[in-house]
């Protein structure tokens, strides 16, 4: 797993990887938005997580145990974290106050979604191809 330092901090467990750095051009400047389209198409497979969520790291291990290695921003260590959050909760359909926005995935640049969305493309075999066309997994 690539796990993004500088702003974005890194994840601390067992699974930490290979790090993607990003100068100015990768964390600087814009919205939430726009900044979340650029780290999402940045690499094949972006996971924003939390680093002490439990859904994530499942997420997280999920994408391992298939061979792929997504890049992972932990939110909690961004200043900005929580504005990005709150733009991945509506980009996920979630309008509750209280609603947990992580993990989101994106594949090849595109929105698949929060843990509900990417288990079952796991489960219905949608997820592989997905895979396969953004060049995260060659088998």
């Amino acid at each position: 797993m690539h796990y993004q330092t500088g702003l974005w901090g890194c994840y601390p467990g067992p699974m930490r990887g290979p790090v993607v750095q990003y100068g100015s051009s990768g964390c600087g400047g814009g919205d939430a938005l726009e900044r979340i389209v650029r780290l999402a198409t940045g690499s094949a497979v972006v996971v924003f997580s939390m680093s002490g969520c439990c859904m994530c790291h499942a997420v997280k291990r999920l994408f391992c145990g298939m061979g792929v290695n997504p890049t992972v921003y932990e939110l909690d260590h961004d200043p900005r974290g929580k504005e990005i959050e709150r733009t991945l909760m509506r980009l996920v359909g979630i309008n509750s106050p209280g609603g947990m926005a992580v993990p989101v995935v994106f594949v090849g640049g595109k929105l698949v979604g929060a843990m509900d969305r990417v288990m079952a493309s796991h489960i219905n075999g949608t997820l592989v191809p997905l895979l396969k066309e953004a060049g995260a997994l060659w088998l």
